[in-house]
């Protein structure tokens, strides 16, 4: 059952959805990587077992995670640490 791409994938919509709910990077993050092993999946790329899937898959959200906040960046209301003066 839990190498089906196809359970993934909805997993993965249901986490996008959680995204827009409860927002803060992390289930976009997983959300991604859980998209992303579901197409494995589905294609026959990804065969492994359950436990070897899941470490996978968190260390690909670990990566989509720190992607996403490289390229879109923090929220206006992040706390901004000076570690150089600017008069220097």
């Amino acid at each position: 059952m839990w190498t089906n791409g196809w359970i993934w994938l909805i997993a993965a919509l249901v986490l996008a959805a959680v995204e827009l709910f409860i927002p803060g990077w992390a289930f976009m993050g997983l959300a991604a990587a859980v998209g992303i092993m579901g197409l494995l999946l589905v294609s026959g790329v990804w065969s492994a077992g359950l436990p070897l899937t899941l470490i996978v898959t968190a260390l690909l959200s670990a990566v989509v995670w720190f992607a996403l906040r490289r390229l879109i960046g923090g929220s206006k209301g992040d706390v901004r640490i000076w570690d150089r003066d600017i008069n220097d």
